[in-house]
């Protein structure tokens, strides 16, 4: 990239423009004009941002803008190609916690964790104790009452004494 901004500024000093006219005629910043023609590409947040000043400045410059975005594009491979697997899995994990932290949270926002129902469990521990229950009551009505045989056979006794 450097050799691309050194080749910026030749053009531009060739052609006669100051760094402050052609700041003003392209509304870009004296330090950003600066940037790309010293090759300095860690001073921009976004490279497709850098791509599009560069291809403005190009055409501003009379050059063929799309050679030159080609030689960006060159640059940028190579740059590109030189930043390892694990370098870039780190950045991408790095950039998802940053993104998680920023994260709004709220009742609306939040991710919830399906619950399990209880009340299927709830209903059939009912249902077995009501049954329980009912059991319990019959079998305690069937033994409250002793067989009165006892009675009758006295009182059939009593009657024959009588007569």
């Amino acid at each position: 990239m450097k050799e691309l901004g050194e080749y910026l500024k030749r053009t531009r000093i060739s052609n006669g423009v100051s760094l402050t006219e052609a700041c003003e005629d392209l509304d870009f910043s004296t330090t950003q004009l600066e940037n790309i023609e010293s090759g300095n590409v860690r001073a921009f947040k976004d490279v497709y941002e850098l791509r599009d000043s560069v291809k403005s400045y190009a055409k501003y410059l009379g050059l063929d803008s799309d050679k030159v975005v080609d030689e960006f594009n060159g640059f940028l491979f190579q740059h590109t190609s030189r930043i390892s697997l694990e370098d870039i899995r780190a950045a991408q994990k790095k950039k998802e916690e940053l993104l998680e932290e920023k994260r709004v949270k709220s009742p609306y926002t939040l991710e919830r964790k399906e619950k399990i129902s209880l009340w299927p469990v709830f209903s059939i521990v009912i249902a077995i104790i009501f049954i329980t229950l009912i059991v319990l009551i019959i079998v305690s009505n069937l033994n409250r009452y002793e067989d009165r045989t006892d009675e009758l056979k006295t009182y059939v006794g009593e009657e024959r004494l009588v007569l």
